[in-house]
């Protein structure tokens, strides 16, 4: 069986494996399915056994919802999936774990060269920054997942562990050295399954979330390695080893996928404990609010098939809905600036003036590129080789990321401007700590009012700077060593310069769609969650996902978010 053969086959089983579990389909045929694809006979037993035990659980518990839970999970994404699954091991205790999308076993979400039709379908919130002057009135599409594993269902799964610098700031920003660099690479090497060379103080083997290096790159991808040494940017083995502890360089991706099958977070760490008696996943349940009595949060308030429900959570409520929805849960429940709330007649419940500000994401441009001589199919996830660098030497942490894609990658401006050939690469531009700063606002006190996402990019004429140079040095990269090689022409920008190179950044800002920091952790004034992410004067509440990050980490967010989760199941059974 060829690769292509294989992945079908595989995806054949995991749908099927799936309809299995939601009722669609009858035993006989999922055993059909995999002997097909090859599986043996006692694997394939042994996946439908597990598949019908787990259906058959979640329907009873399903069906039979408790008025209250000890724990209330909501959202089940890189951050809730690992809270939820942390909490159930205590079979003492019973979880909801409560998700507004559906099921990730389909299609366009397991097979990893495919991840980028989930954006603007079903899977996706569809929100959109509010027009912006510095990208020249642009909206910007600020995708997130909207199904079983969140973003990570989504995403271009990469696993990136963030700078040594990022981890150690948070742990100053809260006062909590749970959060420094030494204490998450603990956690990293606890929770790994780590595919590449044996590092013993860096990576972890035999934890639940396998990881692995890129399989088989496109020869373009070491070429740009070469390039970017040709131009002074050291190449590493390992992306997030040493790496992530220095200056910069540049490396072929860590990803969270084998071949021909995405490994999201919610399948690494909840689908298979889906038979056990102590943890409900409820999908199409969607958060209105949270229930209070006092300054205590009691439970959640939620659409589920048609209906309006509440249910209490008696010991916690762990807010993981990402950095859009959760700050506006928070405000839809009376928890936020004073005044905002006050505006749309909410009562106030805590006045806390960070909910919804510090919004923060890694700002992308979309993209420079050049015309194959050869056209080159893209492999894998097709975004294969990656650097970070300083654009200001004086940093203590690299700024800049760009990514390789092996498509012609432009924005809704730039490719009408451009019309590249389909036979194209990218190398685009990225500024990954951004100085600019936005904020998250409701728009009314029902619940389903849309929310406002002031992005802001670009607020910061220092954000632009750096851009600017990253074009310049990507166009660099590209246009010399072995990557010129593979080049039959650069399509864009060009040799453009001034104005016109601001011009084009503007038109092709996009995002990496790394929301974050929204109620950042810290002891200021403006923070909105301690070190252990309790809600600063609330009891029963935490928040884990990125909006509590008080900096967006350097580098893809999904790792990120998973430590976080891990640290707030910690702190909660501690």
């Amino acid at each position: 069986m060829n690769d292509d053969a294989s992945i079908r086959a595989l995806n054949a089983v995991l749908a099927a494996e799936d309809g299995l579990m939601q009722g669609r389909l009858e035993r006989r045929d999922f055993l059909r399915v995999a002997a097909m694809a090859g599986i043996a006979s006692t694997t394939a037993v042994s996946r439908a056994a597990f598949a019908q035990a787990a259906r058959e659980n979640q329907l009873q518990l399903g069906a039979a919802l408790q008025k209250q839970y000890d724990y209330i999970v909501c959202g089940a994404g890189s951050s809730g999936s690992v809270v939820a699954r942390r909490l159930a091991e205590n079979p003492a205790v019973k979880v909801l774990l409560l998700e507004a999308g559906g099921s990730d076993q389909v299609p366009s979400v397991t097979n990893p060269g495919v991840w980028f039709t989930n954006l603007g379908s079903e899977r996706d919130w569809g929100f959109k920054g509010a027009p912006n002057p510095k990208i020249n009135n642009r909206e910007i599409p600020l995708s997130m997942g909207k199904v079983l594993g969140g973003g990570s269902s989504i995403n271009v799964m990469i696993w990136s562990r963030g700078h040594k610098n990022d981890w150690d700031y948070f742990a100053s920003e809260s006062g909590d050295p749970r959060w420094s660099y030494e204490n998450v690479l603990g956690i990293y090497r606890r929770i790994e399954d780590y595919q590449g060379p044996a590092d013993a103080h860096r990576r972890g083997k035999g934890g639940l979330v396998y990881v692995g290096e890129t399989p088989n790159p496109s020869p373009i991808a070491p070429a740009m390695l070469a390039s970017c040494k040709g131009v002074g940017i050291p190449t590493f083995p390992d992306q997030n080893a040493i790496l992530m502890e220095g200056v910069g360089g540049a490396a072929i991706p860590n990803v969270r996928y084998k071949p021909g099958e995405r490994l999201n977070v919610f399948s690494t760490y909840v689908r298979p404990i889906l038979d056990r008696p102590n943890i409900t996943v409820l999908t199409q349940a969607t958060i209105r609010k949270l229930t209070t009595k006092g300054t205590r949060v009691t439970g959640v308030e939620f659409t589920h098939g048609g209906k309006l429900m509440t249910i209490g959570a008696t010991r916690e409520v762990i807010l993981s809905t990402g950095a859009i929805n959760t700050p506006k849960i928070l405000m839809q429940s009376g928890i936020g600036e004073a005044a905002q709330l006050r505006k749309f007649g909410i009562p106030v419940v805590a006045d806390l003036p960070g909910v919804g500000k510090n919004f923060q994401d890694h700002v992308m441009i979309a993209g420079c590129v050049w015309e194959y001589k050869e056209p080159i199919a893209p492999r894998n996830n097709a975004a294969e080789a990656t650097f970070f660098w300083k654009s200001d030497s004086k940093l203590d942490t690299p700024d800049l990321q760009p990514f390789q894609i092996e498509i012609p990658y432009v924005s809704e401006v730039t490719g009408k401007q451009y019309n590249p050939p389909a036979g194209s690469w990218s190398l685009s531009p990225a500024v990954v700590r951004p100085k600019s700063r936005g904020e998250i606002t409701i728009t009314g006190a029902d619940p389903s009012s849309p929310v406002n996402i002031a992005a802001n990019t670009f607020a910061e004429p220092d954000d632009m700077t750096a851009m600017l140079r990253c074009i310049e040095l990507c166009r660099e990269i590209g246009n010399t060593g072995p990557l010129a090689a593979f080049n039959k022409r650069e399509v864009m920008p060009g040799k453009i310069t001034g104005a016109d190179l601001q011009d084009f950044a503007r038109n092709a800002a996009v995002t990496y769609w790394h929301q974050s920091c929204t109620a950042k952790m810290g002891r200021d004034n403006m923070s909105v969650v301690d070190g252990q992410l309790r809600v600063h004067g609330i009891q029963g509440l935490r928040i884990a996902d990125a909006s509590i990050m008080p900096r967006v980490t350097t580098g893809n967010t999904m790792a990120g978010c998973v430590i976080i989760g891990e640290q707030a199941a910690s702190a909660i059974t501690a």
